[in-house]
């Protein structure tokens, strides 16, 4: 059983400290996608601009670490940091130094020279396989030159390795920086007291990634509106044929109890009543659109149909609270992406505080064009539908001082 979360509670932040002239080491998420070296989303590097900026201006010199994707080992070049190091020297102005070996040696001949208007970027953390290890022996490398440590990678934060968990356990000066900030504040927003109707979208191919957060919100939420291939599962659970379209067969009980759990709580469920089908996934040339929820037995559901849309979008309009994790189709796909970005718009319109999970949700508002409509859009897929389950995040819990003796002077 998950216990509730503690929030910011106990965790300093950036602000609490003095700077000037202190190595920060800024632990961030800079896991961008890339085609090749060519950088095709840089979400997370323009959200680690204002941390990155405050410490430059209040004078710290600044060692900035991440990992990128998921090297096999340090041969795996294509993981390289370089293209992230290429844009952060031009975003910020100022020359970025990516160390390829980041042995405390090399860091500290850089640290102890002349290190004006320079920032060092450490080479992909899981090149080295103690930091997936959580090592203490690679967590006292980096700590032996940084005086603070700020993590403000929060799409990292539910992972125990070195540079979230290692080395903060040893540094006596840790705290957060804006963008983890943010994240706490938006997130416990929709457990806290959030304003009504709230509603829960929830998308995506399974329900059995969502249960947990399904079962936190259900007594907290006004109603949900379920979309993407979890929905199948659901329309199938009311014995609606669904075709061949993607049915978690081992959660239609599940399925069932929600159903019936949600209505003995009067509260709103609602589900497809059409969908864009095909008879094979991504195929464009059979695509149609159904009169009904059934799916004919040669079809595949791939996106929400237009009485979906609109039975959602009516629902999401008087809103004052919106919660979306999940596209309601195949959204990467043109053909069968209207239904997402319809959910978007809805979203994009509507006066109410929407926070937008990160993963193919936050990929989803950003292709649709209405990002910038979101009140936030999460840097963390599996962190925050962990957090907001009620599961404590490695990367807060060791921020928190374990008792009031170990507090120190900032």
């Amino acid at each position: 059983m998950s216990v509730p979360s503690a929030g910011l509670k106990g965790i300093k932040t950036v602000r609490d400290f003095e700077l000037e002239g202190k190595t920060v080491f800024l632990r961030l998420d800079l896991n961008v996608p890339l085609e090749g070296t060519k950088i095709t989303d840089e979400t997370r590097i323009t959200a680690s601009l204002p941390t990155i900026n405050y410490c430059l201006e209040k004078g710290a010199k600044l060692i900035v670490a991440s990992h990128l994707g998921r090297p096999k080992s340090a041969d795996d070049k294509k993981y390289s940091m370089e293209p992230v190091a290429k844009r952060l020297t031009e975003l910020l102005n100022r020359e970025v130094v990516l160390m390829e070996e980041p042995s405390s040696e090399g860091v500290k001949h850089i640290l102890y020279g002349n290190m004006k208007n320079q920032i060092i970027l450490l080479e992909n953390l899981r090149f080295d396989e103690g930091e997936t290890e959580n090592s203490p022996q690679l967590a006292q490398q980096w700590a032996s030159y940084s005086d603070i440590y700020i993590n403000d990678a929060f799409g990292a934060s539910h992972r125990a390795h070195a540079s979230i968990h290692a080395l903060p356990e040893i540094m006596p000066r840790k705290g957060i920086g804006f963008l983890i900030e943010k994240e706490i504040k938006m997130l416990d927003s929709l457990t806290d007291k959030p304003k009504k109707p709230y509603i829960a979208v929830l998308g995506g191919a399974k329900i059995s990634d969502k249960i947990a957060v399904i079962e936190k919100l259900m007594d907290i939420v006004d109603g949900f509106v379920i979309g993407g291939a979890m929905a199948y599962t659901f329309l199938k659970a009311q014995n609606i044929p669904v075709g061949k379209s993607l049915v978690e067969t081992d959660k239609l009980k599940y399925a069932k109890e929600m159903i019936e759990r949600i209505e003995a709580r009067n509260k709103s469920l609602l589900l497809p009543v059409d969908h864009i089908v095909s008879t094979e996934f991504g195929n464009v040339e059979n695509k149609k659109v159904t009169s009904s929820a059934v799916i004919d037995e040669n079809y595949m559901g791939l996106d929400i149909g237009p009485k979906t849309v609109k039975n959602y979008s009516v629902a999401l309009e008087n809103a004052a609270t919106v919660f979306w994790n999940g596209p309601m189709g195949v959204f990467e796909n043109k053909a069968f992406c209207e239904g997402t970005f319809a959910i978007a718009k809805a979203l994009a319109e509507s006066k109410a505080l929407k926070i937008v999970g990160g993963g193919d949700s936050a990929a989803a508002a950003e292709a649709s064009g209405y990002a910038d409509k979101m009140s936030h859009i999460s840097t963390g897929g599996g962190a925050s539908l962990e957090y907001l389950q009620g599961e404590k995040l490695p990367g807060l819990e060791v921020l928190r001082p374990r008792k009031q003796s170990e507090q120190v002077p900032v």
